[in-house]
């Protein structure tokens, strides 16, 4: 059997894989997530709520950001949020996202002393981790775009945190939220999930 007869063979084998790896982790997905998601004005009040990080540009939030940031705002505004932590990539590279985050909330009327910074939020995996080790938080309210909350409950109460979320705004494009799902689907879930049966 020559090299190409064998990759004729394999490409059908490896299509199964991917689309079993897929479909394993989009219903781990959807069953650990499944009715986290409350409508805002169902946060319990006093709630600890966590905003995600993602890209910021020169000093300010991108449309990601803001969307969870005003969310958060609203949360703060209603009592529902009691405290805030702000958990993102704090390199000077990536534009120190808390700092961001924390600098867009008090200009809004947050009281520093409500804000929490994490600038070891380096995925949402991270963040999840120390959400329970470093801040001894165990019930936390994500805050993140549709797309994201479902994989962010679903890794956060595979690594011992009992995670709700809260879907954020986003004035995004058709495409781009296109993108997103796609990525959702291809790779962001199968890579959770393996971070959930691995711990890594």
């Amino acid at each position: 059997m020559d090299l190409r007869s064998a990759a004729r063979r394999a490409i059908p084998v490896t299509l199964i894989v991917v689309e079993l790896v897929v479909t394993v982790a989009a219903t781990w997905v959807f069953v650990a997530a499944h009715g986290r998601v409350p409508a805002p004005d169902r946060v319990p009040r006093g709630s600890t709520v966590v905003v995600l990080g993602s890209l910021v540009s020169d000093g300010e939030p991108g449309d990601y950001v803001r969307g969870r940031l005003d969310t958060a705002l609203d949360l703060y505004r209603s009592g529902a949020a009691a405290r805030i932590i702000n958990s993102g990539n704090g390199s000077a590279d990536a534009g120190d996202e808390p700092a961001v985050m924390r600098t867009y909330l008090e200009r809004r009327g947050v009281p520093s002393g409500v804000i929490v910074d994490d600038p070891a939020g380096f995925d949402t995996a991270d963040t999840c981790r120390r959400l329970r080790t470093v801040y001894d938080v165990d019930r936390p309210v994500l805050i993140t775009q549709d797309f994201h909350i479902p994989r962010a409950i679903a890794l956060c109460r595979s690594l011992g945190v009992d995670a709700t979320g809260v879907d954020a705004r986003c004035e995004c494009s058709v495409i781009t939220q296109a993108r997103n799902v796609i990525r959702e689907a291809l790779l962001a879930r199968p890579r959770a999930l393996v971070t959930a049966v691995t711990g890594w």
